[in-house]
């Protein structure tokens, strides 16, 4: 939307350039600008992740165990049986609210029958939440969460126990990767209004330096990383 079309828009950025002594662009200074938004450069890449992939999925995985999250690494076929393991191995009802996500619909969740699923956003009385992933970091066992209709965001906040399904295919080495993945998929005019990144289960160590999982969101993270 044009500064033109919305005056309120256009004087608050009045404002902060009359802050930070800036007048109008010149024209100079507004190609400049454009051009960096139309390539964006890339920052700099970590070593330790520029791998093939099969290091590359092993290297999330391992930095996800160091962040207190658990990983299971399993064929598509198993997916359902791993959730309702998962969930029986931890004492958990076998029942969760699930992002209403073609991605996660290829799965053949019919096949577990006393595994109950509501489609949906995330709500209060939610113990368990099964989402997808747009992305992992390999770098730092980082999830990468898309919010819109097939994954509301609040499936990453509510639940106690955050379940995530994962394809080898999206770990990424990097960050950059990442933001060169989401502005391929998405466009430049077509960006999700959220964009999550994730690094195990929700932590403090705010009281005496003394780490609490559950803080802010959920305290058990458990990734279904599925082989491709």
């Amino acid at each position: 939307m044009s500064e033109t079309r919305n005056p309120a828009r256009a004087q608050i950025l009045d404002g902060i350039r009359r802050s930070l002594r800036r007048g109008d662009l010149t024209d100079t200074a507004r190609l400049a600008v454009e051009q960096r938004l139309a390539a964006p450069p890339r920052g700099p890449a970590v070593a330790r992740a520029q791998l093939p992939p099969a290091e590359k999925v092993a290297l999330f995985c391992q930095w996800a165990e160091a962040n207190n999250a658990t990983v299971a690494r399993v064929a598509a076929a198993d997916v359902p049986d791993e959730v309702s393991a998962y969930l029986a191995r931890n004492n958990l009802p076998a029942e969760a609210a699930m992002a209403p996500s073609p991605q996660l619909e290829r799965y053949d969740w019919a096949n577990q029958k006393m595994l109950s699923l509501r489609r949906g956003r995330g709500e209060a009385r939610d113990q368990v939440s099964i989402t997808g992933a747009f992305a992992g970091i390999a770098e730092t066992g980082t999830l990468v969460m898309t919010s819109g209709p097939d994954h509301p965001v609040s499936l990453n906040l509510l639940p106690d126990t955050h379940i995530v399904v994962l394809r080898e295919g999206d770990i990424m080495s990097g960050y950059e990767d990442v933001w060169a993945m989401l502005r391929a998929r998405y466009g430049k005019n077509g960006m999700p209004r959220t964009v999550n990144t994730i690094t195990g289960p929700s932590r403090t160590g705010d009281i005496e330096q003394a780490i609490e999982l559950g803080a802010h969101g959920p305290r058990r993270m458990h990734i279904v990383v599925v082989r491709d």
